[in-house]
């Protein structure tokens, strides 16, 4: 009878074990939200000229933000399409022989220098046949002689002369005027790109989260003017003990909860820390004995993202197995 007693009695513990075994929780733990802000800057100083939104915006992506006066930007531009246009202007004069009036000068010279040549010649062979007659003496054919060959000469002169004014200058010359033309090209190019940089677009859709210039205020070159926070960039961060660090890994799902968050949001695990670190104090409640954390990140997905404020305190769990059954 008493052992009957024992059976009955404890077939109801049993049940009870068994409950709440199947009942258990999955283990818990402690984080907040985070995000990775993207600070605008522009690569260039200026003075802040327009600023079209205001920190609480919801901006879209290539929606613009503010702008910089960019005056200097704009002058050096300008300098730089001149020095172009100089240059290019070099560059096309080498690839042609010398003005048209230039060619005719020389043209006028050689014909001139031509007649000479002729009359030099001829006086030069009558005075050699008169030495034999004792008509003029030997000196003075040298002399008509020496003056036929310095004209030929004047000729061959102004010949090399005409052909080179009818060329382009030489290789070396026409290469290094292009390679100036170029480096005039890709400077103006430098030039435009600092004129765009002085005003900025959001970079993707996000929510401006702070602004730290007003109009009319001095900006250096990368100071940033305001920060966005798109959604994606939103992501959990919490501690998990070294006894539980093994059995997260990337990839793996973690359900998000706090408080006026409404459902419990899914995220996945995207980081699992290699190194530990000691528990703050202030994150963590008295309940949670472990000391020795791990930081492991996830990430929502962008629609959920949007009900996570950074800084906000988060129970994280670990998601229940899907049932197959």
């Amino acid at each position: 009878m008493r052992e009957r007693m024992g059976r009955g009695a404890l077939a109801p513990l049993m049940l009870l074990a068994l409950a709440a075994c199947r009942d258990a929780p999955a283990p818990g733990w402690s984080g907040y939200a985070e995000g990775d802000y993207v600070y605008v800057a522009a690569p260039v100083a200026g003075r802040l000229q327009q600023l079209q939104v205001q920190a609480g915006d919801q901006v879209k992506g290539g929606a613009p933000l503010f702008a910089l006066d960019g005056q200097t930007e704009r002058a050096a531009a300008h300098a730089a399409e001149a020095q172009l246009a100089a240059a290019q202007a070099q560059a096309a004069n080498l690839q042609t022989g010398r003005r048209a009036d230039e060619i005719a000068q020389i043209e006028a010279q050689l014909g001139q220098a031509r007649a000479q040549a002729a009359l030099a010649q001829t006086d030069a062979a009558r005075k050699a046949a008169l030495v034999a007659q004792a008509a003029v003496s030997r000196q003075e054919a040298d002399a008509a002689r020496t003056a036929a060959e310095q004209a030929r000469q004047r000729v061959s002169e102004l010949e090399a002369l005409l052909r080179t004014a009818r060329q382009p200058a030489r290789a070396q010359e026409r290469a290094a005027a292009q390679a100036q033309a170029q480096a005039a090209s890709s400077a103006l190019a430098a030039q435009r790109w600092r004129v765009d940089q002085t005003a900025q677009s959001a970079p993707a859709d996000a929510r401006v989260t702070d602004v730290f210039y007003r109009v009319g205020e001095w900006v250096g070159a990368g100071q940033p003017v305001l920060a966005l926070l798109p959604p994606s960039n939103v992501k959990a961060r919490f501690f998990v003990p070294e006894t539980d660090v093994a059995t997260l890994k990337p990839g793996d799902v973690v359900q998000l909860n706090c408080d006026g968050c409404g459902p419990p949001i899914a995220a996945r695990v995207s980081r699992v820390a290699t190194q530990a670190e000691y528990t703050p104090p202030v994150i963590y409640s008295n309940a949670q004995r472990a000391k020795l954390v791990f930081m492991v990140e996830a990430r929502p997905d962008a629609a959920d993202a949007a009900r996570l404020k950074p800084g906000l305190p988060l129970d994280v769990r670990r998601a229940a197995p899907a049932d197959n059954s």
